[in-house]
This record gives structure tokens, sequence and C-alpha cells, in this order.
């Protein structure tokens, strides 16, 4: 199949939703293409048992009313086969070649994981991971969960799964008391978000809120038993059936670098209008920077209308500012300390797809040179989790990607090719 439309949006998360909502009003042909089967992204996440969150409810009864907006859910990029066409496999249509006149990258992010011993037993996930596992239908009822790592990602995972019937014993972050309660208390100024913690939390009952705390390693044999958790100069072992670790979100910009879109501190660059450095591409939401969902939205908002040439309302630039400073908080009560970034043991696996220590790559002076000895990053993720963590121990930069942008179906390949109109290789 082959189409064209006058704007493509990659990503249907809070920031792709509103930004097609926003330029589908200027009868612009749109297309909106998503990963997962169903609208939504990370945050509204559909799945077996949970009902649509309204904000979701509403717009896409908006955009399916919309004939001029077409939904391709269940669909990757594959590469971009020219500077205005792409190609997508559609778990629908195969092989799609999409040609476009103008692009909003809404891509959303990926959590951070950093390797510790035993984090590659069955049992142990990231915690947006393991939203998404629950959202999706996995059982976790009665089990018991340690959640860790940093962030408001860890409270949001704590809500999925107690609401899915888990005993989250405790919830360890990386950030100090001095940085979390100041943090606590700046919720005033956002009420709203005040209201969501509380109403996530419920005052953490029944559960162990440990602050300047990490894990040190998952206990076990054919799966996790334990946690052993480092604080206050001493360890800790709770027994558990799962443990959830997350670091944070970093962007999602490998379609960005494909383009060759400018990045700063690994995040899309945009102006005040969301365009990127490549003229006719623009980019919203949190491949932009972490931000949340608030943020994302009016992003979003702003992308769609000025890439369907639209007037942008001076409320929603000082609504976006209003976010950001939000934002800056989150980044700095939450800021990855010493000890969650040491290393972990020479004999620590950093690449889960090909079994390479980190030791390792340690030899080694820059990723390429790693990826070159030791084959990691080169598996089926393609060092989007050894790659972070690389990248937090080293500093090192991922090199740009390459097409395929995500494993993909020869099949799906030769079948967007031929429709390509320059007959592009993949």
């Amino acid at each position: 199949m082959k189409a064209e439309f006058d704007l493509v949006i990659v990503g249907a998360g809070p920031a792709g939703l509103a930004a097609a909502s926003a330029a589908a009003a200027g009868g612009m042909t749109i297309a909106l293409i998503d990963d997962n089967p169903r609208a939504g992204g990370q945050i509204w996440r559909q799945g077996p048992g949970h009902s649509m969150p309204g904000a979701l409810r509403g717009l896409l009864a908006e955009l399916s009313d919309r004939r001029n907006v077409t939904i391709h859910s269940g669909a990757k990029v594959v590469a971009l086969t020219g500077s205005r066409e792409m190609a997508v496999e559609s778990s629908a249509r195969g092989g799609l070649s999409i040609s476009f006149g103008q692009l909003i990258i809404a891509s959303g992010a990926r959590e951070r994981l950093l390797p510790f011993d035993g984090w590659t037993l069955p049992g142990v996930t990231g915690a947006g991971a393991l939203q998404a596992l629950i959202k999706g239908g996995m059982p976790v009822r009665g089990e018991r969960v340690v959640l860790a790592g940093s962030g408001p990602l860890l409270i949001a995972a704590l809500a999925t799964a107690r609401a899915a019937g888990a005993r989250v014993v405790a919830v360890v972050e990386q950030a100090p008391w001095r940085a979390v309660l100041p943090f606590g208390l700046s919720l005033g100024a956002a009420p709203s978000k005040a209201w969501q913690a509380i109403r996530l939390t419920r005052g953490f009952a029944g559960t162990r809120y440990w602050a300047d705390s990490i894990v040190a390693q998952a206990l076990g044999d054919e799966r996790v038993q334990a946690a052993v958790i480092s604080r206050g100069g001493r360890d800790v072992t709770l027994e558990c059936e799962r443990i959830a670790c997350g670091y944070g979100l970093v962007p999602n910009v490998a379609l960005a670098q494909m383009a060759e879109c400018r990045l700063t501190q690994g995040a899309i660059t945009v102006d005040d209008l969301q365009r990127t450095s490549v003229p006719g591409i623009w980019a919203a939401g949190e491949c932009t920077g972490i931000g949340g969902m608030e943020l994302a939205r009016v992003e979003g908002e702003i992308a769609g209308l000025a890439a369907a040439g639209q007037p942008v309302p001076a409320r929603l630039l000082r609504e976006r500012e209003r976010w950001r400073r939000f934002a800056r908080r989150v980044a700095s009560s939450f800021s990855l300390g010493e000890r969650a970034c040491a290393p972990p043991g020479a004999g620590t696996i950093l690449c889960r797809c090909e079994d390479v220590t980190f030791g390792d790559v340690a030899e080694h002076a820059t990723w390429r040179d790693a990826k070159l000895h030791t084959r990691c990053g080169m598996g089926p993720c393609q060092g989007r989790i050894c790659g972070t963590a690389a990248q937090t121990y080293f500093g090192w930069d991922a090199a740009a990607p390459r097409p395929p942008l995500a494993p993909t179906r020869i099949g799906a390949l030769l079948e967007a090719q031929e429709q390509s109109d320059d007959g592009a290789r993949l």
C-alpha cells in the first residue's frame, strides 16, 4: 500500500493526539502512526480490564469524526526512504510507503535501566514496563513487588500495581530526603499535581517509602525471590516476586536522528513553535525533553497548529512555560546521584541481548569500539537499554541509528521498497 498525506504524526500518545486534533481543523490530510495496538501511548495505555481515560476518549471521538485523519495503530516506522517519505510496517496492512508534506515527531521516551547483580532474572522489569505488562493483562494479584529507581514514574507504577491487586512492599527512591521533601512541598504550586500524587499514593499506606536507597542485588534461582536494598550504610533484604526498576526516562530520538534533526542534551531541539532544525519537521512531547503528560499535550497542540499554518495563542505558550518550570523542578529533585550511577561489578551483564558483561565493555574507550569487539548493543533492542546505561556510566554518545529502526519482516521491507517513489533501498 502507498499513501500520501499532508501531515504525518509519529506517536499517538498525549502529544501526538493533541497535535492531530489541533491540525485536523485546518483541513490537512493527516496520518497518525503508532506502534501500539491502541492509541494512547504509555500514559493512556489501554488493555483488558482498564477503562479508557476520559481525555483519551474525547480526543479519539473527535478524531474519528474527522474524515481527513487516518490512524495507523500497530504500525512502526522502519526507515526514512527520502526527504519526505517513510517505510512503515503495519500489523494489519504489511509494508507501507507513506509520503508526507510535513512531519511531527511525538515518539515519547523510554526507560533508563541501570544494571545490578541479578537484574536478568525473570521477574525483573522496568517500572514503566511493569505498568505496560499489567495493562496488557499480566496477572500480578497477590504478588509482592519492589519498585525502585527514581522519579514520579515509581508513583505511577505503584498506583497501577496496587489497582491490579499486587502488594507493593517498598518504593525505593535513589534521591535523598533533602531533595524529595522540598519537591513534595513544591507541589502546592501545582494543585493538579498535588491531588494526583495524593490519589496515586494514598499516603503510601502499607508501603515503605525509602529515599536515598538503591537496589543492590536481585536474589533467586529460576526467578526473583528477594531484593537486596542498600540504604543507610547497610543492606536490607525484602522477599518479593517482582522487582520493577527504572531510573527515570530518556527521550526517544531515533527517528529524529535519522532525519538529521539537531539534538541538545539527548533531546530534540525545538524553537518556540516546536520546529526542529530540519524544515518541515516538528517535534512535541517527551522526545523534546522529559516533562509529563500536561507539557506533552500543550506542546502537541502548539506543533499541530504551527504545522497547519494556524496562529498559536499566547495562552498556550504561557501554559507550556508553566509546565516546563515544573519539569525542571522534577529533573532537579530526582537527578541521579553517585550511588545510582556507580558502575556495577565487572561480571554483571550489561547487554542482555548478547550476554556482554560490564567488565568486557569497560575495556573499550568508545561505544563504537565496544560494539565492534563485544557485540554490545547489536541484539534485538539495538542498544536501547545497554546504550543508555553505557551513556550513564561512561558518558558515551550512541551512534546514529541505521535502518531498520526496529526488527522488521523482510517481506514488509520489500513491499515498502516496491511502493517507494524513488525505489530507495532500505
